[in-house]
This record gives C-alpha cells, structure tokens and sequence, in this order.
C-alpha cells in the first residue's frame, strides 16, 4: 500500500458521475481486479490509468493523486 499514491479521486469520480461498481464492471467492462487494486490502494500501470479515463471519461487527476509527505 504506498502512501504516496490515492485513488480517492476515482471514488468521487464514480460518485459525480453517478456510476456504481455494478456497472463499472457489467456495462463498461472494468476488471474485478483492478477494481480490487484501487480498493486496496495499490499500483497500477500507466496503460490501466489511460484505460480508466478512457472509459470514465475523465482526466488523470479525477482518478489518482500524489500525496506529498510531510517533512521531519
């Protein structure tokens, strides 16, 4: 799990879109598995990113944001 990375945009993407997890997966043919790897906060590629959008019809910024550390 990185604490760099959040894809809590893509959830409030869903949400404004009024897109439910159901129809990600039966109507625009989202992987369960990816689903699973955002839930869990963990990588994916440059080509699923580009996938995402494509079928969300959003931009990178409404599915995953960089989280800068504090400094010590």
């Amino acid at each position: 799990m990185s604490d760099i990375i959040s894809y809590a945009p893509f959830w409030k993407t869903l949400e404004k879109k009024g897109i439910t997890q159901y129809e990600l997966i039966n109507k625009k043919e989202f992987s369960t598995g990816t689903l699973d790897t955002l839930r869990k906060n963990n990588s994916i590629t440059m080509n699923t990113l580009e996938d995402i959008c494509i079928k969300l019809d959003c931009e990178i910024w409404e599915v995953v944001e960089i989280i800068k550390p504090e400094k010590k």
